[in-house]
């Protein structure tokens, strides 16, 4: 089932996420949710807390990255078979140079910035059936994972950009609280709450 999309501003994007233990009341069908849900939307990751749910979930599938003519036959196989779910993730260590990438976020539509973050990071987490995986991870990989986790501490890729840059964008921002925006997938606007 498709579901709709929290837009920015709603206070469910800056909540922590709760962790949650395997017995988790419907977590596949979440999990499946979340799924049909980042693809209806074109989206390469999604966190629980886009959804309404605080807890500590997120998906990832960098498929459509793995389309980049400009990369490697061997870096194309990655990203298009690069797809997990994580569950109580844990960052434990980011490293390397921090590099810059336009990002975007399905809750903040048609707003894009540049946003650095270091190119290697270790992370703890639970897989679906919660097996417990600590892996490395890097690039663009690393990247959509960290933009992600972000969501499950209450950060938006937003609060990564310059002072000017957020001045920039404050009228966008303030139409998408105020739903004026129009993305082409379904999405909850905290100014249509309670109507």
């Amino acid at each position: 089932m498709v579901l709709p999309i929290i837009g920015y501003g709603d206070p469910v994007l800056r909540k922590v996420g709760e962790e949650i233990s395997p017995s988790y009341p419907d977590l596949k069908d979440i999990i499946s949710n979340m799924y049909e849900t980042m693809y209806n939307a074109y989206g390469v990751g999604l966190a629980a807390p886009q959804v309404g749910i605080p807890i500590r979930l997120f998906i990832v599938d960098t498929a459509p990255f793995g389309e980049d003519i400009d990369l490697t036959e061997e870096e194309q196989s990655y990203l298009k078979n690069f797809k997990r779910t994580f569950i109580n993730a844990k960052i434990l260590k980011e490293e390397g140079d921090e590099w810059g990438f336009n990002e975007g976020c399905l809750s903040i539509p048609d707003v894009r910035e540049d946003v650095y973050r270091k190119e290697t990071i270790t992370i703890a987490y639970f897989d679906e059936d919660f097996n417990k995986k600590t892996e490395v991870f890097d690039g663009l990989v690393a990247r959509v994972i960290q933009h992600e986790y972000d969501h499950i501490e209450g950060v938006l890729f937003t609060d990564r950009i310059s002072s000017l840059k957020k001045q920039l964008i404050k009228k966008k921002l303030q139409n998408i609280m105020e739903g004026k925006t129009r993305p082409d997938y379904k999405m909850k606007f905290i100014a249509k709450k309670g109507r």
